[in-house]
């Protein structure tokens, strides 16, 4: 597995020195993600440069950058570990609480004027309370990242960051909820016990197949959207790329075949939504036969990894496998999408050199794209739960959004997200 790893190297300010470093990690076979200057003094420059470095990489290459005449290696950068410090997200007042009299309303005793008013009408909570701008986000950390099952504990990092980007993007709250419980009944209990706190909930991180039982029981028993982002919403961006990547190719994407590799939470809302949308013809591949199963009982047919890329043009891939996909079996033409972060299935640009017409990983389709918009829309709209018109209004937006010949738009562009909202919501009220 690729993990950043961040070089604290300073050089002599003069030609090629930087050069020769940059040219000791090409010889160890390493690309550089991130190059800043962070401060030139008395001839030299101080570089932070971030490389993604799996565990076989070569770690010599500290001792021959230390070689080099012009350069030293002074060590590594805690940046991402400082990013985290402290969490990354925190609750703050909506308001300034500056006055005696502020502090009497919005505390006690004014405070319970608004408490009768929910016991007398539960529907003035979206009102007086955060409620309708607030969202759970859950896990038991069974499927965290690539990393597997790490526990609820280790994957909080991956809960603050989503509720970050809720705050960041759309201006919502998300609340990261652990649960020490994999026995999805009680997993469903234990939200059900809560659920008043919240006007969504987000699923995260939860394993396949047990996922798809703890989804399908809370969006029974809650009158609020309920959506589990690791199918639902990496199927929308998915959706949206290939939207695109066959708009750019000549492809009708509904008459198009589409193999799906990898049959888990998030191959399983691939292929469901792709269903939705009209794509008629859909391969896929698992090495559990339950999942080849479900599949089946969409309307798709197992087959092999072999057959599937002999006879796909489009190939979506969310296996969790670096290095899956072999280079020669690219056809030209094909469109591939190798999802599984952080390692793909292919490099896309070993795919797009093997022929293929657009190639694309989970770095650039990434389900940031959809979750924000996605909760703020239904909110918005007091939907009780997410159909499928969100969904696919949801993915439209995105796929119009995008500039250029990408694929999809920026997931930093605020206005995005809000576009994305708004059709969400539109469509909700329309259904």
């Amino acid at each position: 597995m690729k993990i950043p790893e961040i070089l604290i190297v300073e050089t002599l300010h003069q030609p090629g020195s930087l050069a020769r470093v940059l040219q000791v990690i090409a010889d160890a076979g390493l690309a550089i993600e991130h190059l800043s200057a962070l401060r030139r003094d008395q001839g030299r420059t101080l570089w932070e440069i971030t490389l993604e470095m799996d565990e076989e990489a070569d770690r010599s290459l500290y001792e021959r950058i230390g070689k080099l005449t012009t350069a030293r290696f002074v060590g590594k950068s805690d940046r991402v570990f400082n990013r985290h410090r402290g969490g990354k997200i925190r609750t703050v007042a909506s308001l300034a609480i500056n006055t005696q009299q502020i502090l009497r309303d919005v505390y006690t005793p004014g405070v319970a004027r608004v408490c009768l008013a929910i016991q007398k009408d539960p529907r003035t909570a979206r009102e007086f309370t955060a409620l309708a701008r607030t969202v759970a986000v859950v896990t038991n950390g069974t499927a965290v990242l690539g990393l597997g099952d790490i526990g609820a504990l280790a994957g909080l990092p991956v809960m603050e960051g989503k509720a970050a980007l809720f705050a960041e993007m759309v201006g919502i709250n998300g609340v990261p909820i652990l649960l020490n419980e994999k026995d999805p009944a009680r997993v469903c209990a234990a939200v059900v016990a809560i659920e008043s706190s919240f006007g969504a909930i987000q699923l995260e991180d939860f394993a396949a197949p047990e996922c798809f039982e703890i989804e399908r029981t809370l969006r029974a028993r809650l009158r609020k959207p309920v959506l589990h982002d690791d199918q639902h919403g990496t199927a929308v961006v998915a959706l949206a790329a290939l939207i695109n990547a066959a708009r750019f190719s000549g492809h009708d994407l509904t008459a198009s075949t589409v193999g799906q590799l990898g049959l888990g939470a998030a191959g399983t809302g691939i292929v469901r939504l792709l269903r939705a949308f009209g794509v008629r013809k859909i391969l896929g591949t698992d090495r559990n036969a339950q999942a080849i199963a479900r599949l089946e009982a969409q309307g798709g047919e197992g087959v092999t990894l072999e057959q599937l890329m002999r006879r796909c043009d489009v190939v979506i891939a969310t296996t969790g496998k670096k290095g899956l996909i072999p280079p020669e079996w690219i056809r030209p033409g094909q469109v591939i999408l190798a999802l599984s972060n952080p390692d793909p299935e292919i490099e896309p640009l070993m795919a797009r050199e093997r022929g293929a017409a657009f190639a694309a990983d989970g770095k650039g389709i990434n389900n940031v794209l959809a979750f924000p918009g996605l909760f703020k829309g239904a909110l918005e709209a007091d939907a009780r739960h997410f159909s499928d018109a969100m969904l696919m209004a949801a993915a439209n937006t995105i796929a119009r959004l995008a500039q250029g010949d990408e694929l999809v738009p920026d997931p930093l562009d605020t206005q995005v997200h809000e576009q994305v909202a708004a059709a969400v919501r539109q469509a909700a009220q329309a259904g």
